[in-house]
């Protein structure tokens, strides 16, 4: 019975979106995702080698990060050549499902949370952990509280007032100087 009204809520929703997506896109419009109005604001930073930057969209915008190889063969010539041929390929797969990847965080496809929520069900007899709020340096703490705000004006993740549990949120340092926010996965 649950299984049966999941399953038709999911359908249900799957072809509100489809029927809106399909009424309302028109080759137009799908152009005019890629204008250069709309195109962020990116700072293109120095690359590791190995790495160049290739662009979705005209006048260099939207810019995406691939390998400057690409498994290259043979001499000089032919090694440009299968470049430039599996770049093409490349990009146009990224422009066909641009939709589903999505450029940034606004773009993402989401499932409503009406739909699907994850909670933690505690046995009868058992209690929740009480541990002491772990501390930031201040200059971490501003960068954490802007990522996690980032992630909540995004619709990513969303409050829970009445949980009993929470996980502690660890800032991992990237090779580019930002930050990536992971929390720990407890049995």
């Amino acid at each position: 019975m649950a299984v049966s009204s999941i399953k038709n809520s999911i359908e249900s929703s799957f072809e509100q979106t489809n029927s809106i997506e399909l009424g309302a896109e028109s080759k137009e419009q799908a152009q005019g995702d890629w204008s250069e109005l709309k195109a962020p604001k990116v700072d293109l930073k120095p690359l590791p080698e190995g790495l160049r930057y290739a662009f979705l969209g005209e006048n260099s915008t939207y810019p995406v990060i691939v390998n400057s190889d690409l498994e290259p063969e043979g001499s000089r010539s032919r090694q440009q050549a299968t470049f430039i041929r599996r770049l093409s390929a490349l990009l146009v797969e990224l422009r066909k499902y641009r939709k589903a990847i999505g450029y940034t965080l606004d773009d993402i496809k989401r499932i409503s949370p009406d739909l699907c929520i994850h909670r933690i069900h505690l046995e009868d007899e058992s209690k929740s952990s009480i541990e002491p709020q772990r501390r930031l340096n201040p200059n971490l703490k501003e960068v954490v509280k802007k990522e996690i705000l980032k992630l909540l004006d995004a619709g990513i993740i969303s409050p829970i007032s009445d949980s009993t549990w929470i996980s502690p949120v660890h800032c991992v340092p990237k090779n580019g100087g930002s930050l990536s926010l992971k929390t720990t996965k407890r049995s």
